[in-house]
């Protein structure tokens, strides 16, 4: 079961790679084509001229479009993998367009990248969750761009140089976003066309302000949950393969030692000791390790083992009762601290339960009747016994 999962982490952190070189070659492709502007090779002649003219910045616009994907894809998200899906065809086409040097290699990763993506679809099954705020903005954009669009296009006898739709499109944007570059006015003979720009500037202002708040919004609250010691939404939706430490107690310290430099996520109520620790980047989920949306939040579905080692049995019985609950298959491990509660972390569905004092009060004995012969036993107790070491003398 651990092999299966190491392997569908692999797949998945491959597809991204994929996605991500093709995402880099598009916009390559697509800057050093737009000096260029003309399409070569069999289909050149079979071609209308705007694809000639937009083949270029169209490469590099889905380029973007791609890397934004692919950071969809790091977090695990199901619409992610819906438009990278949609997208890679599409830089395979361009890429057949455009015939550089650069486009082939894009052609190649496009057409490989689109059976390892269905072939990983599983891997990409996490929903995304969209504020009101988001949605706010993204409809106040939305409208701003709809209202002006129409009503340029519908006053573009009042206009200079609208004519179009396109025309109308750009007007409303430049306008919105106060770029203004002069080159699509209202007539000066007419006030309904002034008035109607000054709508479109005063709406669209305060679309895009929403926008730039809801965007910064995500950055403020990530600079304060690092400073509390935190971890954001975003950081725990790329966990996976991990090991979760339910609680922390006398012998956290050791088991992060024990650890190292691997991927572990501890979950703790105490919010001034993880703020500590989070100083050592320490990544640390503050809530409650037998709350079951905790434990959903610091993504238990995609850990490897969890570890529950506290001072207080009972607290720990919960963490593994909850965390067996949430997933089945993963290996639970537990420390007693009393030994009479080793069988009931066992019935909570911990795998394995070690009773700390038991084992040092073992090896104590072992080490202290072995004699010099049993240089295991002893080594063991040295290293329990830590700096205060074991008094021979």
């Amino acid at each position: 079961m651990e092999g299966a999962s190491r392997l569908g982490g692999l797949g998945r952190r491959v597809t991204i790679g994929l996605v991500m070189a093709v995402a880099v070659l598009s916009v390559a492709t697509g800057v050093a084509k737009i000096s260029q502007a003309v399409v070569v090779g069999p289909l050149a002649d079979l071609l209308p001229p705007w694809i000639e003219a937009t083949v270029g910045f169209s490469g590099a616009l889905t380029g973007f479009l791609m890397i934004a994907s692919a950071l969809g894809l790091r977090r695990g998200l199901r619409v992610a993998w819906y438009s990278t899906a949609v997208l890679l065809p599409v830089t395979a086409i361009q890429g057949a367009l455009q015939l550089s040097p650069l486009s082939l290699p894009l052609v190649i990763l496009s057409v490989l990248a689109i059976p390892n993506l269905l072939a990983h679809r599983s891997a990409f099954d996490r929903s995304l969750d969209v504020s009101t705020s988001q949605l706010a903005a993204a409809s106040a954009i939305g409208g701003t761009l709809v209202y002006g669009t129409a009503g340029t296009y519908a006053l573009r006898k009042d206009f200079a140089n609208v004519e179009t739709l396109v025309d109308a499109f750009y007007y409303t944007l430049v306008t919105a976003s106060t770029v203004g570059y002069g080159d699509a006015i209202p007539t000066s003979s007419s006030q309904t066309a002034r008035l109607f720009a000054t709508s479109v500037v005063i709406v669209g202002t305060a679309s895009f302000a929403i926008a730039l708040g809801t965007l910064l919004g995500p950055a403020i609250e990530a600079r304060l949950q690092h400073a509390l010691g935190r971890m954001t939404d975003t950081q725990l939706e790329l966990l996976e393969d991990h090991v979760l430490v339910l609680g922390h107690g006398d012998l956290t310290d050791v088991i992060l030692e024990e650890l190292g430099e691997g991927e572990y996520l501890i979950v703790t109520t105490d919010a001034e000791w993880a703020r500590r620790v989070r100083e050592n980047d320490v990544d640390v989920l503050v809530a409650d390790p037998s709350d079951e949306s905790a434990l959903e939040r610091a993504r238990i579905g995609e850990a490897r083992a969890v570890l529950v080692a506290t001072n207080n049995d009972a607290e720990d019985a919960l963490s593994v009762l909850t965390a067996r609950h949430l997933n089945p298959e993963v290996t639970i491990v537990a420390a007693a601290t009393n030994r009479e509660n080793v069988g009931k972390l066992r019935r909570a569905g911990a795998d394995t339960v070690i009773s700390p004092a038991s084992i040092v009060g073992h090896l104590l004995v072992k080490s202290a009747l072995s004699g010099e012969a049993d240089t295991d036993v002893r080594a063991v107790a040295d290293e329990l016994a830590g700096d205060a070491g074991l008094d021979r003398e």
